[in-house]
């Protein structure tokens, strides 16, 4: 099969994925060069993983952006990493537009500036009647912060706390529940990331670095996600 032209897994395809990109400062340090040059290379590989997925028939894709433990990174790459973010959503923006992306963030806004929480809100408001892929960034997020934000919602709304209450007041509510989850890098655990919606997910680990992580490798994550016999708690189906 060849890297450039990579085919497309059969079925089924998942709904949602959501991906957990990590590896771009290792990829960076490898190189000799700073923790930024890997970041500024992980943006790219968003533009074309969201292509892969449109291509593929994903209906929603969820990417771990920015968790609300990188707010104790060092102070100059927390910097950087909002420039970068503010500039990519002004460049991208057009784009993802005239190909009918659907953007939302979810997460604690409060800790950006407020230069980045308006960008954020003008590129829901644009983008919020598109009926392409639903993509969902996460940004100063931890599945632990969004169940309890859920619970307090229903808390303060004088409502009982049931499983369907929180589930209507997750940041996800309203999309599918990600049946594969992705994470790059090696790394084999969820980092915080959607606790509660990956109950039941396929959970698929890549040794590739973010940056290094191509169509190819998508659709090799698809196929696998192909292969399995999803059982939600249920006994195997006889042959």
């Amino acid at each position: 099969m060849s890297r450039d032209a990579p085919e497309l897994p059969s079925e089924p395809r998942p709904r949602h994925v959501a991906i957990v990109m990590d590896g771009n400062g290792r990829w960076a340090k490898g190189r000799g060069q700073p923790r930024a040059m890997g970041h500024r290379a992980g943006v790219k590989v968003v533009r074309r993983i969201l292509r892969a997925a449109h291509k593929a028939g994903v209906e929603a894709l969820t990417l771990f952006a920015f968790s609300q433990e990188n707010w104790k990174r060092p102070e100059t790459e927390v910097k950087l990493l909002i420039q970068l973010f503010v500039r990519t959503l002004a460049r991208e923006m057009d784009a993802m537009h005239r190909n009918g992306v659907r953007v939302r963030f979810i997460g604690d806004r409060s800790g950006f500036p407020e230069p980045l929480r308006r960008e954020m809100q003008r590129a829901e408001l644009r983008t919020a009647d598109n009926a392409g892929v639903k993509l969902s960034i996460a940004v100063g997020y931890g599945g632990q912060w969004d169940i309890v934000q859920a619970a307090n919602a229903l808390v303060e709304a004088g409502e009982p706390i049931t499983a369907e209450g929180i589930e209507a007041r997750l940041q996800t509510a309203g999309l599918p529940e990600p049946d594969l989850m992705i994470r790059t890098g090696g790394e084999q655990r969820i980092s915080n990331f959607l606790l509660w919606q990956l109950a039941y997910t396929e959970l698929y680990f890549s040794d590739v670095l973010w940056p290094d992580f191509s169509e190819l490798e998508f659709h090799q994550a698809l196929a696998w996600y192909a292969g399995r016999e999803r059982r939600f708690g249920r006994v195997p189906e006889a042959s």
